[in-house]
């Protein structure tokens, strides 16, 4: 169940020649892939790329009906690895995935790929994400793309450009037989537009064509001696192909200025912020012509050296935003400006930062600095100036009065009683190494829980933790989210621990989806997936692979049960991975895929109940210790009703989902009785209604009792 539905959307796949076709970036690189005569896709969801796997998925009966076989990929390596058809046949294939992390994953396949080179046309998707956070470290596809020769393409953020970029990579591949990644930043992957559309093309050689005429050539393969050859053919042959087809299909652009002295070059995905902060200094209009000459990089590698001679000449000065670190493109064209004995000085990180994302408001004070530096007189002095006064106080404002919202759980999340139940094991048995894996739980790291120490990769929790076992004592702790679990830790995790006879214990959180990537179907979905296999146990994989240990959760909201449990693993005698499956359905996706359900139900006058918490004021001391054991967003502080108490209460805000893990949590940890549950019914029976009359009239009784009394004393 993904985070949204594109079948809707997706009916415009089917528009032909002539007719316009109008949404998302990320639903146009489909309808480019099925114009380009695509055989095959395959990808792993991750963002900002996700989408392009969930629009996958609902095209996918009309992928069928045109020949194209799409896939689901394990992980980001299998996903590559589909590729390796078009080492030996005319068969165009995509692969998609997130980057840098994603690429990392699939650099053995990627790099094998692009050895042996390709005879059909071979393109990576890749959602590059740098600065904005989704991704666990900041790094650039780039500097991949340069190490095995995989001609990069970072497309202006234009629907037009991006599905020509993508029809184009294709043809690129083919040109010059090397695979071609094709960069997606975010902005670019949510940019919304039209274009002209063609019609869907069928795959002219088919795969049944390969499987009944199968071809092998061992001069491909990525073994010597023909890994010596593939070297010297990559410089003397694919290189020069991929440059003289990036001249003769214009690949980069060229925009015109008023002025000649002075010009700007930028990478495809810089675009749209940079004409932005141009508007803002007078130096372009909202429609994007500029006073400054424009060179975009819609190829970022490899760089056409005739192009950037014929743009430099006779300028003074040009200014190159190359948005991350190293400055890769900055050293050869200046490499290239030199030995073309120009003498053009290059500006690129000498006026904007080494490191960081290049904003809008970057980027501005970037190209105020160029032009202060080499025209001057191409700035209008009174907009610029009034913008940056104004900004020193703004950015003063909102640091003292705007609080930092540090990344968590969604409200009702699953996985927050598991780490509850963590900490509360802690003051029993003393701090936790506890290995982290990437995905939801990587939030257990910040406050209010703090624990994991570091984290390796996807599925990798497991491995993380196993040189610290056999120490005596207390035991490692490893996370392992069932996403993580199927993309790679079955066999890195715990395959690696059972093999190693690590002493330690795993929790696996099965959640039932990719959740921090969108709420996708994996092999141990509960869901009935028509085109996929799923309702794979997870204790079933582990016991396979040898686990003799495993305890099985079904509840987490239980924290009195996972503490427990959490407690007799970590002291047990038994030797070897003990392995904690807790499972209980992801919060969000539960919410998207029941709210349907119940408008339905109570539309059709059906009872329906829904459950929420509170917390009475009277009895709440103030401590609030339920906050800082759950940390649930729907938890918050409010003033104490009792003018003789100054300490603020706790309080449930209307955003509860009704999970219960704070009354939990308050229970297992001997808190205080304070929380509560309330239901509220609609379309309630004669039966409800009778028991709500008499509840009010028995509380009536009492309260009115009270309150006589109190007048009395």
């Amino acid at each position: 169940m993904a985070e949204r539905s594109f079948k809707k959307e997706v009916e415009q796949l089917k528009l032909g020649a002539g007719q316009e076709f109008h949404g998302e970036a990320i639903l146009c690189v489909t309808k480019a892939l099925l114009q380009s005569g695509v055989s095959y896709v395959s990808g792993y969801q991750g963002a900002p790329i996700s989408h392009l796997i969930d629009v996958l998925n609902d095209a996918e009966p009309m992928l069928k009906e045109l020949g194209v076989r799409f896939e689901s990929s394990a992980n980001e390596a299998a996903a590559a690895a589909s590729l390796a058809v078009a080492v030996s046949y005319p068969l165009r294939g995509a692969c998609t995935f997130k980057a840098p992390v994603g690429t990392n994953v699939a650099s053995d396949a990627l790099a094998n790929l692009s050895s042996g080179g390709v005879k059909g046309g071979a393109l990576i998707i890749v959602g590059e994400d740098y600065g904005e956070g989704s991704s666990i470290m900041q790094e650039r596809s780039h500097a991949f793309a340069m190490k095995s020769q995989m001609w990069l393409l970072d497309p202006r953020p234009n629907v037009q450009k991006i599905v020509d970029m993508v029809e184009l990579g294709f043809q690129l591949s083919e040109a010059s037989n090397t695979a071609v990644m094709l960069q997606l930043r975010i902005r670019a992957c949510h940019v919304y537009g039209s274009f002209i559309a063609k019609d869907n093309v069928r795959p002219a050689f088919t795969r049944q064509d390969a499987l009944n005429n199968p071809v092998r050539d061992i001069t491909r393969y990525a073994l010597p001696p023909f890994t010596y050859e593939h070297e010297k053919e990559k410089i003397e042959k694919r290189w020069p192909a991929a440059v003289q087809f990036i001249i003769e299909n214009k690949i980069n652009e060229f925009f015109d200025g008023e002025v000649s002295d002075v010009g700007i070059v930028m990478q495809g995905g810089m675009y749209n912020n940079t004409l932005r902060a141009m508007e803002i200094l007078g130096l372009a209009d909202i429609y994007g012509n500029s006073r400054i000459p424009i060179y975009v990089l819609n190829a970022t590698y490899p760089l056409v050296d005739a192009e950037f001679v014929r743009f430099c000449a006779g300028k003074k000065a040009i200014m190159l935003i190359e948005e991350g670190q190293p400055n890769f493109i900055e050293q050869a064209v200046n490499t290239i400006l030199r030995q073309a004995d120009l003498q053009t000085r290059v500006e690129g990180k000498s006026v904007l930062p080494m490191a960081g994302e290049y904003t809008g408001g970057v980027l501005k004070a970037g190209v105020q600095k160029f032009c202060t530096l080499h025209r001057p007189d191409l700035l209008t002095p009174d907009e610029p100036m009034l913008t940056n006064k104004s900004l020193p106080a703004a950015l003063e404002t909102l640091g003292t009065n705007v609080q930092g919202r540090p990344p968590s759980f969604c409200t009702g999340c699953p996985e927050r009683p598991i780490f509850s139940a963590m900490k509360l094991v802690q003051e029993e048995v003393g701090p936790l190494h506890v290995s982290a894996d990437i995905g939801c739980h990587t939030f257990a790291a910040l406050q209010p829980f703090n624990l994991g120490q570091a984290t390796m990769g996807y599925g990798l929790g497991g491995a993380g933790a196993s040189p610290l076992s056999g120490q005596g004592g207390k035991r490692p702790v490893a996370v392992v989210g069932d996403g993580g679990f199927w993309h790679n830790g079955l066999v890195s995790s715990v395959g690696h621990q059972v093999f190693n006879k690590t002493d330690g214990v795993m929790l696996i959180v099965d959640n039932g989806y990719a959740a921090a990537t969108g709420g996708q179907d994996i092999l141990s979905s509960a869901a009935n997936v028509e085109t996929r296999s799923t309702q794979h146990p997870i204790e079933k994989a582990v016991r396979g692979v040898g686990v003799e240990w495993v305890r099985h959760i079904t509840r987490t909201y239980d924290v009195a049960k996972m503490r427990d449990t959490l407690r007799e693993a970590l002291t047990t005698d038994t030797k070897g991975p003990k392995v904690i499956i807790a499972s209980s359905e992801c919060m969000l996706n539960k919410q998207r895929r029941i709210k349907p359900l119940l408008r339905d139900a109570v539309k059709r006058g059906e009872r329906v109940v829904r459950d929420r918490f509170g917390v009475d004021p009277d009895t709440c001391t103030g401590d609030h210790s339920c906050i800082r054991l759950s940390g649930c967003p729907s938890l918050t502080i409010a003033p104490n009703p009792d003018p003789l108490r100054r300490d603020p209460v706790t309080k449930v805000i209307n955003t509860c989902v009704g999970c219960g893990n704070c009354g939990e949590v308050a229970h297992a940890a001997v808190l205080c009785p304070s929380f509560y549950q309330a239901s509220i019914i609609d379309n309630p029976t004669a039966y409800d209604r009778f028991k709500q009359r008499l509840r009010d009239a028995v509380i009536g009784f009492f309260q009115r009792r009270l309150d006589k009394k109190m007048v009395t004393a």
